[in-house]
C-alpha cells in the first residue's frame, strides 16, 4: 500500500470526523438532495476506503460508524424527509440572500448565478443548513427542558401533597393517642376546681360565723 493511499485514507477519516454529524450529506461529502443511487455509491466508495479491516487508524472505526449512520439516515424515508425539508429552506435562504430580487423558485442549481457563487453554493448551503439544524436542536432542547421542569414540578407537588396527608394522619393519630391524657387532665382540673370551691365556701362560712 503506497504512502499516497495511506495519506488519502487518513485525510478521509479526518474529513468525516470534522463533518457536521447531523447533516448526512456532509458526512458522505455529496451534494444536497443526491439520489438514492448517488448516496449508495458514495457510501460504498468511502466505506471501502476507510474500512477498519483495510486501513488501521486510531479513529478509523469511529469515522466508519459515522458513515454508516449517515447512509442509514438517508435510507430512512422519515429521516430523509426531515433533513431535506431543512435543506430546502436553507437553499431558499441562500438563494434569496445571493440573488435578491432576482430570486425565483425556478432557479436551478446549474444556473450560472448559482454555479458562479463564492463561496460555492454547496458550501453556503451546508453552512446555512448547519445553522438551521442547530437552531432547531436548541429549540427541541429548550422544549425538552421545559417538559422536564414541568414534570419535576408536578412530582414535587405530588410529593408535597403526600407529605401533607401523612402529617395530617400522624397529627390525628397523636391527638387520638393523647385522648385519655386530655380527659385525665380535664378531670383533675375539675376536681381541683371543686376542692377550691369547697374550701372557699368553708372559708366564707367561717368568716360569717
Amino acid at each position: 500500500m503506497s504512502k499516497t493511499t495511506d495519506a488519502t485514507r487518513t485525510a478521509e477519516v479526518e474529513r468525516i470526523l470534522r463533518a457536521f454529524k447531523k447533516n448526512p450529506y456532509e458526512a458522505l461529502d455529496i451534494d444536497a438532495f443526491a439520489t438514492d443511487a448517488e448516496v449508495k455509491k458514495a457510501y460504498r466508495k468511502k466505506s471501502l476506503l476507510i474500512h477498519p479491516d483495510k486501513f488501521q487508524h486510531e479513529q478509523g472505526p469511529e469515522a466508519f460508524d459515522l458513515l454508516k449512520k449517515a447512509e442509514g439516515m438517508l435510507s430512512d424515508a422519515a429521516e430523509r424527509e426531515k433533513i431535506d425539508s431543512i435543506l430546502t429552506y436553507a437553499r431558499t435562504l441562500v438563494l434569496k440572500e445571493a440573488l435578491g430580487s432576482g430570486y425565483s423558485t425556478k432557479v436551478a442549481d446549474d444556473d450560472p448565478r448559482v454555479t458562479g457563487m463564492s463561496p460555492p453554493f454547496q458550501i453556503q448551503l451546508r453552512t446555512k443548513a448547519k445553522q438551521l439544524i442547530l437552531e432547531e436542536s436548541m429549540d427541541e432542547k429548550n422544549r425538552a427542558n421545559m417538559v422536564a421542569v414541568n414534570e419535576a414540578n408536578e412530582r414535587a407537588a405530588v410529593e408535597a401533597e403526600k407529605a401533607r396527608r401523612k402529617r395530617k394522619v400522624e397529627e390525628q393519630k397523636a391527638w387520638d393517642e393523647r385522648r385519655d391524657e386530655r380527659i385525665g387532665d380535664w378531670r383533675n382540673y375539675m376536681h381541683k376546681e371543686k376542692v377550691r370551691k369547697v374550701k372557699k365556701a368553708k372559708k366564707n362560712l367561717h368568716v360569717l360565723g
